[in-house]
């Protein structure tokens, strides 16, 4: 079994990831560094003579159909049937070295497919305890069956159990490998309560240990829409360097789900994930993409990804300060709505002439929280190009400045 003990050999600072792949039936893990090849989406037009009535056909100017997901996002049009928000939970899992996790999805997913993205999923009813209904006023807030199904949905996707051992002795509760791999196909299934599970084998479900880090509720012109809870975990670190982490604490090596959702699980920095959408090498969506640019500046990793001098405890958990003390904030806005309050709901608020992209603004919270005094970040927006196969040439910038850019570059026409 591949376990994180003392030496941390399997969450490397690498150039370019270490995937880990499905694991075959032996449970065998194999590890090869890759990168993904890229891709990249051009909206063009098809340009025709304009040619006079001389017996040849005139052929017309036509444009490629716009994605469908820039469609729903930059429409103004209200759908004729709003969905009803679903309850789902995340977590932005970070390492005992301040790398954070992603799972990789599969092609044929229809939320989020190809893309990387943060373990998590929707909250059930038969796993995760009582939900609010539509109608309720904890339907939108953060409340412990979002908790339980974040902890539940990183386990099955990840195989990384977020539970302390009864009566807070020690770190987190360690689970032989066979019994885990079991467990997670089990839950999964529905065949076995998950909080039951847990308590069964020694532990409880480590709820107080989940940071609320902003909600996330899907625009109306989307035909699934989701009301989604983002938390942060830290996995625990303790003395000498990063080269060690706590004795107490047997944290399993992620791996994906058996392909059933995703292919592949890896901790990699904030800055190397952003880099690689950067270059358009990996699929991240808007949510993604601009909480980790938030975190980025906190969790800088060592100075080279082959550095012989990791960072040390010390400086470890001076980040992890950092993050916690920025989560007390507005985030700059002047709102007063701290990141566990704020709920975001991107919508489109134009399209640069200078590049195409969609500018969505995260001020608005949603219909369903209209009166409810929440609000979004009004400091900054989202720059996409979104293309067939999903969003590229992400960007996270500040709402002034796009829309100064705009204006000015009007005035020149």
């Amino acid at each position: 079994m591949h376990l994180y003990r003392t030496r941390i050999l399997s969450v490397r600072r690498v150039s370019h990831p270490v995937t880990i792949y499905i694991p075959s039936a032996d449970s065998r893990r194999a590890f090869s560094a890759i990168q993904t090849p890229q891709h990249s989406t051009r909206l063009g037009t098809f340009a025709g003579s304009r040619g006079r009535q001389t017996g040849v056909p005139r052929s017309r100017t036509m444009a490629n159909p716009r994605p469908e997901l820039e469609k729903q996002y930059m429409s103004t049009k209200p759908t004729k049937k709003v969905a009803e928000p679903r309850p789902s939970a995340s977590i932005l899992l970070l390492s005992p070295t301040n790398e954070i996790l992603l799972l990789h999805r599969v092609r044929t997913s229809s939320s989020f497919p190809s893309a990387h993205v943060f373990p998590g999923g929707n909250l059930s009813a038969s796993q995760d305890g009582d939900i609010p209904g539509p109608n309720d006023e904890g339907r939108h807030v953060d409340g412990r069956s979002y908790r339980v199904g974040a902890i539940r949905e990183c386990f099955e996707e990840s195989g990384i159990l977020l539970a302390r051992k009864k009566g807070g002795e020690g770190g987190l509760l360690e689970v032989g490998e066979e019994e885990r791999e079991r467990a997670r196909k089990s839950i999964h299934a529905g065949k076995e309560r998950f909080e039951e599970w847990v308590e069964r084998v020694g532990g409880v479900v480590d709820v107080e240990a989940l940071h609320p880090f902003t909600r996330w509720v899907t625009p109306t012109n989307l035909p699934k829409r989701f009301t989604t809870q983002m938390y942060l975990y830290f996995l625990p670190i303790t003395e000498s360097t990063s080269k060690s982490i706590s004795p107490e604490s047997v944290i399993p090596v992620p791996t994906s789900d058996g392909g059933l959702e995703h292919t592949a699980a890896l901790f990699a920095p904030c800055s190397s994930w952003l880099s690689q959408a950067r270059q358009n090498s990996i699929i991240l969506f808007p949510p993604q993409f601009y909480l980790m640019y938030l975190l980025a500046p906190f969790l800088t990793p060592a100075s080279s990804p082959s550095s012989s001098s990791p960072l040390s405890t010390s400086e470890l958990q001076k980040q992890r300060h950092a993050v916690l003390e920025f989560l007390k904030g507005d985030g700059g806005d002047g709102k007063g709505v701290k990141w566990a309050d704020k709920v975001m709901s991107p919508m489109g608020i134009m399209m640069r002439k200078s590049d195409g992209r969609s500018v969505l603004g995260l001020d608005k919270p949603g219909p369903e929280l209209r009166e409810s005094g929440r609000r979004g970040d009004e400091k900054r927006v989202v720059l996409v190009k979104f293309g067939k196969e999903g969003p590229r040439n992400v960007e996270v910038r500040e709402r002034r400045e796009v829309l100064a850019e705009e204006k000015e570059g009007e005035s020149k026409l």
